[in-house]
C-alpha cells in the first residue's frame, strides 16, 4: 500500500467547457494507467494511475483487473467487489488512529468563484475491513497538499512566537464535503455515493479524498467481522467528479493559440522524484496541456529541454537533465504525438533562470520546457 505555467487559452477554453457540465476530473474512474499493479505494499508509492497520487506517505493502493493477484479485480487481497464503472479502483485506510490514506488530483482547470459545483465519488468497503467509518470527505484546495505524515492529514502553520523562534501549529482540516457522521458506510455489495453541492471561493484546483476526522470523530463502528486481516476500515473508491451546476452564462470556448516560432515555454507542473528521471502522476496535467497543444497544432514542432540546479556533477547534471527531457518526449510519443515532430536535449546547469543560492532558487532552476522550433 502503502509554479504551474498554464496556457491561458487552454485554461479559458477548459472553463468555459466546464460550464456545460464537463467532470473537471482526469481519469475520473481510473482507467487510464502507466503499467498494471502487481503487489500490494505496506509501504511506497502509488505510481501505477494516471493523475492520481498520494498527498502524505499513507500508501494508497490500485485495483485493476490487469493487476496481479493482490490488486487485481473484482477479487483481490482486500476483498471483493467489481468496479462501479469501467476495470479499475483505488483503495484507502480510513479509520486507524495512527495511519491514514488519502488519494488527490488536479483538476482540468480551477474553480470559478461563485458558482456551484457538485463534489461526488463512490465508496464500498472491503470485506476484510474490521471496521467501517461515517466521515469519508473530498477537499478542494488552491495550492497541492504534501506532507510527510503517516497519520491524519492536517493543516500545519508556522508562527513566529517572539525571540526570533517559530512554533509549528496543526490544526484538523475541514473538508467541504463530508458524509454525515450517523451515516456509516459499511456496505461492502454495493456502492455508496459521497456527495455535496459547494459553492466555489475560486481558485480550488486539486482535490483530496479520504477522511480528515479524528479516530473520536469519525463514528468507527466495530464490525465483528470474522474474515478481517486489516486493522482499520479500508474502502474502494471509484467514479469521482466535479461538476458545475451553473451552466447559464456560459462564454464561448476561445480558440487554441499556440506560443510563437522560437518561443520557451517553462513546464512548472513537471515532477520527478529526486535524482531520477521518472515521471511523477503529478505532471499528469501539464503533460496533458501540452499534449492537446501538440493535437491542435499538427504541424507544430518542438525542443525538449531539461534543466537541473548546480547540485552535482557536471556531467551527471547533463544525463540527468538529458534523461528528463526525453521521459516528456517518451510520453508525448506513447500518446500519439509523432517522434519527427519533437527533439529532447538535457542543459544540466547551464541555463539557471534563478539563484543557485536558495532552495526556491534551485527548485525553479530543476525544470523541464519546450521551445518551439517550426511549424
Amino acid at each position: 500500500m502503502k509554479h504551474t505555467f498554464i496556457l491561458l487559452v487552454l485554461v479559458a477554453s477548459l472553463a468555459a467547457t466546464a460550464q456545460e457540465g464537463q467532470n473537471l476530473v482526469y481519469n475520473a474512474s481510473f482507467e487510464e494507467r502507466s503499467f498494471c499493479p502487481q503487489r500490494i505494499d505496506a509501504i511506497g508509492v502509488m505510481k501505477a494511475v494516471d493523475a492520481w497520487w498520494q498527498p502524505t506517505q499513507g500508501s494508497s493502493d490500485y485495483f485493476n483487473q490487469c493487476g496481479g493477484r493482490e490488486c487485481t479485480v473484482p477479487r483481490n487481497k482486500m476483498g471483493t467487489q467489481a468496479p462501479h464503472t469501467g476495470n479499475a479502483y483505488c483503495g484507502i485506510y480510513c479509520s486507524q488512529e495512527d495511519y491514514r490514506e488519502y488519494l488527490q488530483t488536479e483538476l482540468r482547470t480551477p474553480l470559478q468563484a461563485g458558482r456551484h459545483y457538485r463534489v461526488a465519488y463512490f465508496a464500498s468497503l472491503a470485506d476484510k475491513s474490521p471496521h467501517a467509518v461515517a466521515t469519508l470527505g473530498a477537499l478542494l484546495t488552491a495550492d497541492r497538499i504534501a506532507d510527510s505524515t503517516v497519520g491524519i492529514l492536517m493543516r500545519r502553520e508556522n508562527t513566529d512566537i517572539g525571540g526570533g523562534e517559530r512554533q509549528s501549529i496543526a490544526t484538523y482540516i475541514v473538508p467541504q464535503v463530508a458524509n454525515p457522521t450517523d451515516s456509516v458506510v459499511d456496505n461492502t455489495r454495493e456502492w455508496v455515493e459521497i456527495c455535496d453541492t459547494i459553492v466555489a471561493d475560486g481558485g480550488e484546483r486539486f482535490l483530496t479524498l479520504g477522511n480528515f476526522a479524528d479516530f473520536n470523530h469519525s463514528t468507527v463502528v466495530d464490525l465483528h467481522n470474522a474474515l478481517a486481516i486489516l486493522q482499520g476500515a479500508y474502502y474502494y473508491i471509484d467514479d469521482v467528479s466535479v461538476v458545475c451546476l451553473d451552466t447559464a452564462g456560459a462564454e464561448p470556448e476561445p480558440a487554441v493559440t499556440a506560443p510563437a516560432e522560437g518561443e520557451i515555454v517553462p513546464m512548472w507542473g513537471v515532477f520527478f522524484d529526486i535524482d531520477s528521471h521518472e515521471l511523477l502522476q503529478q505532471s499528469y496535467n501539464e503533460l496533458r496541456r501540452l499534449l492537446e497543444l501538440l493535437r491542435a497544432y499538427p504541424d507544430m514542432k518542438i525542443e525538449l529541454r531539461g534543466h537541473t540546479d548546480n547540485t552535482g556533477t557536471l556531467k551527471h547534471n547533463l544525463e540527468l537533465s538529458d534523461n528528463r527531457a526525453k521521459a516528456v518526449l517518451d510520453y508525448m510519443e506513447e500518446h500519439g504525438v509523432e517522434r519527427r515532430r519533437m527533439t529532447s536535449k538535457g542543459y544540466g546547469s547551464t541555463l539557471p533562470v534563478d539563484t543557485n543560492d536558495t532552495p526556491e532558487g534551485r527548485s525553479r532552476n530543476r525544470r523541464v520546457e519546450y521551445r518551439v522550433i517550426g511549424y
